[in-house]
């Protein structure tokens, strides 16, 4: 074992329901442990399929005093007895044994809604994995990746990525990663529309970008092209819905300099410039029919559609009527 290494928190709380988030906060923590004992290994568990006497066998201490990780998955299932079991144990820890408590944040039970709570005041270390959905996050997140990977990009050049790659936190996480790699560091927009060349045609963002143009032709063009190239169908969803609502809150507070706008809204200055433009085609009740049509896709495509492909052409296709209107 290394004397110099600092023990993980012994009692680790993972809550939220970002996956990749917390898939990385239960590496880390198997991390941190082998760090101190370099064959400490990992066993997952579903909280449903454990019971009192299996938990505490898993937490007990080994004979060899081998380092542990014991990730405890799907925490907001929990029933009374192995809620009272996790944190009878979070009071007191044993040596060498990290338990990491995955859970979403909610839960069916109210013991399992309170499990978090009740945790964090028996000292548990708290990792917050919460999902990501503002355009705002997801755009830090990107940022945060180029620089733990060594390198550095400027705004435009975070969204033009996001907008060649899509929403999906791991696929970004790759595509920066990447990009510092092939780049030396320096990510611009000029080095991801080479590495990613053709791809953005093909993303849910360019097909939102043509329906609130109003481009009907391209829209659905880039839309059959999309589905055909198997880019998920909630992705195409929610880059519509961002594209309408982000149209919306610029247009609701007036026309002004991009950059005092995007404290305000919460947005970088090259966003608001873009979404300023496609403003222009489009007035209050058009805005509001769109909002409406993207809110009622984002349950058809998760399985109130019998057909999420139809459901997102006849979304597009009321989009660019909606444009219309004017």
């Amino acid at each position: 074992m290394s004397a110099s290494a600092v023990a993980p928190a012994p009692v680790q709380l993972v809550v939220g329901e970002e996956e990749l988030l917390v898939e990385r906060a239960v590496r880390r923590a198997l991390a941190a442990a082998r760090r101190v004992d370099p064959q400490a290994d990992l066993t997952r568990v579903k909280v449903t399929d454990l019971t009192p006497p299996e938990l505490a066998e898993l937490v007990s201490p080994s004979l060899f005093a081998e380092g542990r990780v014991i990730a405890l998955e799907g925490a907001q299932d929990a029933g009374k007895e192995i809620a009272d079991a996790v944190l009878a144990y979070a009071k007191s820890p044993a040596d060498g044994v990290t338990l990491v408590v995955v859970h979403t944040g909610g839960g069916r039970s109210k013991v399992a809604k309170e499990l978090p709570t009740a945790l964090r005041k028996a000292g548990a270390e708290v990792i917050e994995c919460p999902k990501i959905t503002k355009a705002a996050d997801r755009e830090a997140f990107v940022r945060n990746e180029i620089r733990t990977a060594g390198g550095k990009a400027d705004p435009e050049a975070v969204g033009a990525l996001i907008d060649a790659v899509g929403s999906d936190l791991r696929e970004l996480a790759a595509a920066a990663s990447q990009l510092v790699a092939d780049t030396g560091g320096k990510v611009d927009v000029e080095a991801v529309h080479r590495y990613h060349r053709g791809r953005a045609e093909v993303t849910g963002f360019a097909v939102a970008e043509k329906a609130v143009m109003g481009d009907r032709a391209g829209a659905l063009e880039a839309l059959r092209w999309a589905i055909h190239l198997g880019v998920p169908h909630v992705l195409v969803a929610d880059a519509l819905a961002d594209a309408v609502r982000t149209i919306a809150r610029v247009s609701a507070v007036g026309r002004g300099d991009p950059f005092k706008l995007a404290g305000e809204l919460g947005m970088p200055p090259w966003k608001v410039k873009k979404a300023q433009g496609q403003a222009r085609g489009w007035d209050g009740a058009g805005l509001a029919a769109a909002m409406s049509v993207v809110a009622d896709l984002n349950a058809d495509v998760k399985g109130v559609a019998a057909d999420s492909g139809y459901a997102l052409e006849r979304a597009v296709l009321k989009i660019v009527a909606a444009h219309g209107r004017r």
